[in-house]
């Protein structure tokens, strides 16, 4: 580890690892709750053509890809606003334009080559510069402030636009404040794990934080955390391995995902068969069984055995005879479903 950290590039890839894994499943939260998950992949077509402009003007491609971006996101807010059927059709216009606009403008650069193209498609971190590293910053700074602390706004529109409006708040301007933050996002990534491959960074990390937490606001604390060290381990294997390190990112994100969702399926099984347990009875309880009555907060529970059973819809909880917490947790919402 110590011959990785002694390179300055290496230094500069970590860096900017960190701030992509910390940023890009934030703003992914609220593009899961609006059910746009893939918006990221169609702004990343768009700021392709502004990578090119970059590459073709001889300027800063972060900055003109960051223009093409936002003016992207805030042209699929106004198509979306409008309401019309043929919305989506626009939408696909405007992407696979931007991509096939970036193709034909670097191809007319002198100081273009496949490699260039690459690069942005699917990232070459080890190839950023100091420069792009202040830039990336100072982006992702923007990205994590603002999303923070609008957080609870962004959700209630995401969950719901009609309350949202009912309420008196501008839905519009938090919807367009959401794709400004997704674009910055995007071009925050580019060169870590490459546009194409950003919207995996995006929702990965949040589908694996649903299957670990229980509140919104503890989701995005697991989703950025698990965005950081995909990032950062990322780029390490692929220092080690020689692999491409916006794929290799996006394999151990994936990774994860899958490591989780079996052990979460596992201890969902456990918890059932307790809980199936627990319900096993030979008779009814009731005021008429001849067991202890014991008061627990909203309901009754009954003493038996030395343990103490409180009624359940149409089962039995078993509670601690000391503290009455239950020794299975409900499966509520499973039984409602059933």
């Amino acid at each position: 580890m110590s011959d990785l950290l002694s390179l300055d590039f290496m230094r500069q890839a970590l860096i900017a690892a960190f701030l992509v894994g910390l940023a890009a499943p934030l703003v992914g939260a609220f593009l899961v709750q609006r059910r746009m998950s893939l918006i990221g992949d169609g702004i990343g077509h768009v700021a392709l053509a502004g990578v090119a402009v970059g590459i073709l003007t001889g300027s800063m491609p972060v900055l003109t890809a960051l223009v093409a971006a936002v003016a992207a996101a805030v042209g699929v807010e106004l198509i979306r606003a409008t309401g019309r059927t043929s919305g989506d059709i626009a939408l696909a216009v405007m992407f696979y334009g931007g991509i096939a606009l970036g193709v034909v403008l670097i191809s007319r650069s002198s100081a273009a080559s496949p490699g260039n193209l690459t690069s942005y498609l699917f990232g070459a971190i080890l190839t950023t510069s100091r420069a792009d590293i202040i830039v990336f910053a100072v982006l992702a700074v923007v990205v994590v402030g603002v999303t923070w602390m609008l957080r609870h706004r962004f959700f209630a529109v995401a969950n719901d636009e009609e309350y949202a409006r009912a309420v008196g708040l501008p839905v519009m301007g938090y919807n367009i404040a959401l794709s400004v933050l997704t674009a910055v996002t995007v071009v925050v990534s580019m060169r870590v794990v490459g546009l194409l491959l950003i919207t995996a960074l995006m929702i990965i990390p949040n589908a694996t934080a649903q299957l670990v937490s229980r509140s919104f606001r503890s989701s995005l604390a697991w989703a950025s955390l698990i965005g950081v060290a995909s990032s950062v381990s990322g780029v390490i294997v692929s220092f080690y391995a020689r692999t491409p390190s916006g794929g290799t990112i996006v394999l151990l994100a994936i990774a994860t995902f899958l490591v989780v969702s079996v052990v979460s399926g596992l201890v969902t099984r456990a918890r059932r068969a307790a809980h199936e347990r627990a319900e096993r009875h030979e008779h009814e309880h009731g005021p008429v069984c001849g067991h202890e009555a014991i008061p627990h907060e909203d309901h009754v529970d009954y003493l038996h055995d030395g343990h103490r059973h409180a009624p359940h819809a149409d089962h039995y909880d078993e509670h601690d005879e000391h503290d009455g917490h239950a020794h299975a947790p409900h499966q509520d919402t499973e039984e409602v479903s059933r």
